[in-house]
């Protein structure tokens, strides 16, 4: 049996030579030094071959995946080289792209991908040859949505038009990929538009004397503090339940499921984000606790939300936003620019020794390898110095 690792020894030669696997599977070595995986196999009594795509953009382990495929397809009465020819336009082969990576998209971004596709390059360019078709092609219809004043938008679908048919070159469907360099002929996107939010700790504190003076529900005021004091995302405190908190151990578990993650990771454990909560933090806490009086229609088992809505769900997902608008933060601050209030004075205040744990409180993942097993390691201990220094800095 082959191994990657004699794979990828394998030297071009004067004439093209095969390395055999098992099963029919082996890897045609050209003497370009192309490596293509073909499947030998038989078709109502004649040999065929079908190619599976090309070394290294598919591995041993890939390949005989792709064989086990075509082996059911056979059991099943289909010829796969007849299977794999369906997927023959660009349209074909952009939905086969999407279906092999939907399982690990959210919703929401599963629905914005074949939008854009279904918008903007299907109509024109998906009863092409996906083999046939050029840079050039690729690049209209880049610039069409380019005209429209789209540039981010633009920069998105090419990087799934390379996504596309890097995937259709994997699986042997394409040759080429015309997508890899449009880059260069493209527009720059514009600057990234970010959340409106305080960046003085003394606006901070005002705002939040703000809302403490408002007539909204204790609960919305209280949701509105606790978002303050933690920097998570405005979803998780709206979903947040007493379940997820730990008094004793001063810890708050916010699910995978609550995180902005990919689909693969929010139903994994491994990926809670955990908070340790500030004094202050817990203060709010205790005062929403349905034990100290705050009686809400999941009282009963404690496992309910920690603040509920006027009927009984969670806060609506305005309510804080109306809030700050009513407090005069209109274009100024809005729910998830605590997140960056937090980053931005943290970082001035503690210095450049702290910025992974800051990072870190935010559930921020580390691009870099360093941050990345720092971040593994969790350091619960100095998120806690963190969180206590943003809460006295909000308290002061």
């Amino acid at each position: 049996m082959l191994t990657n690792a004699a794979a990828k020894a394998a030297g071009a030669k004067s004439r093209a030579y095969k390395m055999h696997d098992q099963g029919g599977l082996h890897l045609l070595v050209r003497p370009t030094g192309t490596k293509s995986w073909q499947q030998k196999y038989r078709w109502r009594g004649r040999e065929k071959l079908l190619t599976l795509g090309q070394y290294p953009e598919v591995r041993v382990e890939r390949a005989r995946i792709l064989q086990g495929e075509a082996k059911e397809l056979l059991e099943e009465g289909m010829d796969p080289a007849r299977q794999r020819a369906k997927v023959d336009t660009l349209e074909r082969l952009g939905r086969a792209w999407y279906r092999a990576n939907l399982p690990a998209w959210s919703p929401a971004h599963a629905a914005d991908v074949l939008g854009s596709l279904e918008r903007d390059i299907f109509p024109e360019l998906g009863e092409c040859a996906a083999g046939d078709v050029r840079s050039r092609e690729l690049l209209d219809a880049i610039r069409t949505i380019e005209a429209r004043g789209c540039s981010t938008t633009a920069h998105r679908v090419r990087q799934r038009l390379t996504e596309i048919f890097a995937f259709g070159k994997a699986e042997g469907l394409v040759d080429d990929n015309p997508a890899t360099d449009l880059g260069s002929a493209m527009l720059s996107p514009p600057p990234a538009n970010p959340h409106p939010a305080l960046t003085s700790i003394n606006d901070c504190r005002q705002l939040l004397s703000a809302c403490e003076a408002d007539q909204a529900r204790s609960a919305t005021i209280m949701a509105s503090r606790f978002l303050a004091l933690t920097g998570v995302r405005l979803a998780a405190v709206r979903l947040m339940r007493w379940s997820e908190v730990d008094l004793a151990a001063k810890l708050w578990t916010v699910p995978a499921a609550h995180m902005k993650l990919s689909r693969a990771k929010k139903g994994d454990a491994r990926f809670d984000h955990l908070v340790p909560l500030s004094d202050a933090a817990l203060f709010v806490l205790r005062g929403m606790h349905p034990k100290n009086g705050y009686m809400h229609s999941d009282d009963a088992n404690l496992h309910g939300l920690v603040f509920p809505g006027r009927s009984g769900g969670s806060i609506g997902e305005g309510a804080i936003r109306d809030l700050y608008i009513r407090a005069g933060y209109a274009r100024r601050h809005v729910p998830h620019g605590w997140r960056a209030s937090f980053s931005t004075i943290l970082n001035e205040d503690m210095g450049p020794d702290w910025r992974f744990d800051i990072d870190a409180a935010l559930g921020h993942a580390g691009k870099g390898k360093v941050e990345a097993a720092y971040n593994r390691s969790v350091q619960i201990d100095r998120r806690r110095v963190v969180m206590e220094r943003w809460s006295s800095l909000l308290a002061n």
